[in-house]
């Protein structure tokens, strides 16, 4: 299934409740950009998704010195409207040479090819603005993020729902306790994609298109329009199928509300030294080169804290039962979290408004916890100005990490016939080598992270 949805549909959805994220590491641990300058930028993919991004960004405020894309024919509109940026196909020519000029950067490529060109510009100290998901493997999302940590750069998942209002409400209610304690949640997406067939026949590349560069660490195969533009997200080569693709978006409620990145985020002086989830997928089919056209995978999730065990279903076109929605209606989409006082739910796959269940008991209910972060700037803009030492990110790589990391496990499940137990401390599947093996990918001569 191909599902799309435009920047003015996202803000549709938006709700106007109050404010609360998940923990955050200070901004002002790295930045070369003084409060009051513009911040120079160099953008890696800016023939999709880059174009939004770039809208946004040049609204909170940056200038762009280089723009990258391996198409610069479909991209030829971005880089006329930037004739003072220097042009580049390869990210790599354009790290090198502009490194002194480049204080920041954005990603918005396929998902083969995130972490490459993201770990790359960090650990030469660029803050890294990323599209989502953060990385196309479990392994890559880890590398993000400790290199992020090692570098003390800043950094933000493009998710933006993260920096609207109902979202943030909504963590902020269950972290106060007002639906009970949760040891339930479900996630579910409007469809799944369907098996696929590698094709036989080698049409020519395009001549506008630099079709090495555009495989960057993907293994070698001949160009076809199956792939791109769009249609490489189905592929596992290059894609995350539905559930990686909206994953952080829809889930970022569930994954927020409940703490689930202390079980990534874990002080090295901690007690604990494993932290289990066991993950069992059982999809329509299992498919490697595509993603299945439905699943319902369990997700088991050990205690954080004080905080219980969560048992949490993820659907792919599938649904959870009616009865859960205690009277409301089930949307196509949902993010829902069942508590012992009551439930809360999204229906939006941004997580942009919220629900408390059932209605009636929460009839009138306009309270709750004082809001413990200002209202958003913008998930762009506060990117930006934490670069300048201005605040804080929201959905830093501390939390998009992990959380892409659980999305990108489910995928993995999907082609592992038993549940997978991983180790989120050591980032190890411990009770299949099968499985371990699907836990990153094998780059093409030339590509490292």
């Amino acid at each position: 299934m191909k599902t799309q949805f435009t920047r003015r549909q996202f803000l549709r959805t938006s709700s106007v409740l109050g404010a609360g994220v998940l923990i955050l590491r200070s901004s002002k641990l790295a930045f070369a950009a003084s409060a009051n300058d513009k911040l120079n930028l160099a953008a890696i993919g800016i023939g999709g998704q880059g174009r939004s991004n770039i809208d946004n960004l040049l609204g909170a405020g940056v200038n762009i010195v280089a723009l990258c894309d391996v198409d610069q024919v479909k991209a030829g509109d971005i880089f006329a409207k930037q004739p003072n940026a220097k042009r580049f196909i390869d990210f790599r020519r354009m790290l090198d040479e502009m490194d002194k000029q480049i204080e920041a950067v954005l990603v918005a490529t396929p998902d083969h090819t995130h972490a490459v060109a993201a770990v790359a510009a960090m650990k030469r100290g660029k803050h890294v603005y990323c599209e989502k998901p953060l990385t196309r493997t479990v392994h890559e999302a880890r590398v993000m993020r400790e290199t992020a940590a090692k570098h003390k750069v800043v950094t933000q998942m493009g998710n933006q729902g993260s920096a609207e209002n109902g979202l943030r409400r909504g963590t902020e209610l269950v972290w106060e306790g007002k639906i009970g304690e949760v040891r339930e949640a479900h996630v579910w997406f409007d469809g799944g994609n369907g098996p696929l067939k590698r094709p036989t026949d080698t049409p020519p590349v395009p001549a506008t298109l630099d079709w090495n560069q555009w495989l960057g660490p993907a293994q070698e195969r001949p160009y076809n329009p199956c792939y791109l533009p769009g249609s490489w997200r189905a592929w596992r080569a290059f894609g995350s199928g539905i559930v990686g693709d909206f994953g952080c978006h829809t889930g970022n409620l569930m994954f927020r509300a409940l703490r689930l990145e202390q079980l990534w985020n874990t002080p090295a002086d901690a007690k604990i030294k494993k932290a289990i989830i066991e993950v069992h997928a059982r999809p329509s089919e299992r498919d490697r080169e595509g993603y299945p056209s439905s699943m319902i995978t369990t997700v088991k999730l050990p205690a954080r804290g004080e905080l219980p065990p969560v048992e949490l279903t993820i659907y792919a076109k599938d649904k959870p039962s009616e009865e859960l929605m205690l009277g409301h209606p089930r949307g196509a989409w949902g993010d829902l979290l069942v508590g012992t006082k009551g439930s809360i739910y999204s229906d939006c796959p941004w997580n942009t408004r919220i629900a408390l269940l059932p209605r009636d008991k929460f009839e009138g209910f306009k309270s709750g916890p004082p809001q413990t972060l200002k209202p958003s700037i913008g998930h762009h803009k506060e990117w930006v100005e934490a670069c300048k030492g201005n605040g804080q990110t929201l959905s830093g790589f501390e939390i998009g990490g992990p959380l892409t990391e659980l999305m990108q496990l489910v995928n993995l499940a999907t082609l592992v016939e038993r549940p997978v137990q991983y180790d989120t401390i050591s980032g190890r599947i411990l009770n299949s080598e099968a499985a371990s093996g699907l836990l990153h990918r094998d780059y093409r001569k030339g590509w490292t992270l």
